[in-house]
């Protein structure tokens, strides 16, 4: 068997650690360890995401996992969709605890701009009919407001999971919390750099039928990572959850991971 490698999973808006019960044990299957974390105010996490005032504090299980690992320890990271903003932030600060990231169909900041950046793209990508019944609100704060989100069932069914089991949408929808995206602070903060975020190795995986972050943009994301991306895995039918539409698919790609980077 090939050497076990520890993967830390990290979910995208709205979802949690749950959302990776597919593969959790089919990595756990072929030897390797997984930690499955959430972020702040997702999951089962006790804060309202109403109460998470900033991108940092929304990451804080990532980044506390990575400061307890061992001197010697290294992890493969692995994000979906808005995960990939958490995982940059952690390559920010920890580049020599990460031997690998693996963004499935996330976003991927670059060095140039911004973080908020390749989020302001996204959504000036979306369709407005794309959101369909989800949920919107806002929360007033000392100093401004922020906006949350929470995906419908119809939104979900239709733009999200379209190829994943009726059983994995249902369980979606009974376990989906708001969101933040956290524009207006990820504009605000430094640009992630070149020495530390653009050190660690990284790898893209496509979702070819994504109805969310459309094949279009990810390309686009990974030509705007510069020479960032080192290595690029498709999935041609699945939709936004490969997880769940194509979880064996998923499966290889991150078993090829853990045999390619050490």
């Amino acid at each position: 068997m090939d050497q076990m490698k520890h993967f830390v999973l990290v979910h995208g808006a709205c979802h949690g650690a749950w959302c990776w019960y597919k593969i959790k044990p089919l990595l756990e299957a072929a030897g390797h360890r997984v930690t499955m974390l959430d972020m702040g105010g997702a999951g089962v996490n006790r804060k309202a995401i109403q109460e998470v005032e900033s991108f940092e504090e929304y990451s804080e299980p990532l980044l506390k996992t990575m400061a307890c690992l061992g001197p010697n320890e290294k992890v493969i990271l692995v994000g979906h969709s808005f995960g990939g903003m958490s995982l940059a932030l952690a390559m920010e600060n920890f580049p020599h605890k990460i031997s690998a990231s693996v963004f499935i169909t996330a976003f991927v900041p670059d060095t140039h701009h911004p973080p908020s950046y390749v989020l302001e793209q996204f959504l000036e990508s979306l369709p407005r009919e794309f959101w369909m019944d989800t949920e919107f609100g806002e929360n007033r704060e000392d100093g401004g407001s922020s906006s949350w989100f929470l995906f419908g069932p119809k939104c979900m069914a239709n733009k999200i999971y379209q190829f994943s089991p009726t059983e994995d949408q249902a369980l979606g929808s009974s376990l989906v919390r708001p969101a933040k995206l956290f524009i207006e602070n990820l504009g605000k903060a430094e640009k992630f750099t070149e020495e530390n975020y653009g050190s660690v190795k990284k790898v893209y995986v496509i979702c070819g039928e994504d109805r969310t972050i459309s094949k279009q943009l990810q390309k686009w994301m990974i030509q705007n990572s510069g020479k960032g991306i080192q290595n690029v895995m498709e999935i041609d039918e699945a939709d936004h959850m490969a997880m769940f539409s194509k979880p064996l698919q998923v499966l290889q790609c991150l078993l090829q991971v853990a045999q390619s980077y050490t």
